[in-house]
């Protein structure tokens, strides 16, 4: 006897679920039904969002941070510190420190850090960009806020050996973060205090 399945629409969406992260077989299947049966679901309206967020949002090209035009918010704004830039591994490790509200400098994200066994080296990341903005920005320090394991720390090291030949003071975050783990690990009060006790790599 043959068997029943979803019709191949619904294999399909199911298919196309489970390639988003987090979401196994099992939850792609009850979110792939959840839309196709229930009157909240507004199919339409979702996939409209997701085809306008995908064509309208970009890195910033000055941090990497997402952004609808050329220039992110963070980068527009006048207010902030231009004296301070933080570097992070990915723009998403960029709002968990904004919502400590203990930095009000520039940012710049990296899109990754140095990982051999993962075929990333140095021309991957946007570590060249970043000596850009040191040369023409001229910040009086640079603040390493890279993953506490082992390619954030190799990551750190390549960089700050990179920026001594410029007139910058290279700190790094302070370890209130837990060996091996990330930013968006961590909570804000432990970002805050590391942000205020970060440590000079070099003067």
């Amino acid at each position: 006897m043959k068997r029943v399945d979803y019709p191949s629409a619904i294999r399909d969406l199911v298919g196309q679920l489970k390639r988003l992260p987090g979401i196994g077989p099992r939850s792609a299947e009850r979110i792939a039904l959840w839309l196709v049966q229930s009157r909240d679901a507004h199919p339409k309206e979702i996939a409209r969002t997701l085809l306008d967020t995908a064509e309208s949002i970009r890195p910033c090209a000055k941090c990497g941070f997402f952004s609808t035009a050329e220039i992110c918010e963070i980068c527009a704004d006048d207010s902030r510190s231009a004296d301070l830039i933080c570097v992070v591994e990915q723009a998403t490790d960029i709002l968990p420190l904004e919502r400590t509200g203990a930095f009000r400098g520039k940012y710049h994200a990296l899109g990754g850090r140095i990982s051999p066994l993962d075929h990333v080296g140095p021309g991957e990341l946007r570590i060249g960009l970043l000596l850009d903005r040191v040369k023409v920005e001229s910040p009086s320090e640079v603040i390493l806020a890279l993953g506490a394991d082992v390619e954030g720390e190799a990551t750190s090291n390549y960089i700050a050996d990179l920026l001594r030949e410029f007139p910058v003071a290279v700190t790094r975050i302070a370890q209130g973060i837990s060996a091996g783990g990330g930013l968006e690990s961590a909570d804000e009060l432990t970002l805050s205090r590391a942000l205020s006790g970060r440590t000079k790599i070099q003067s």
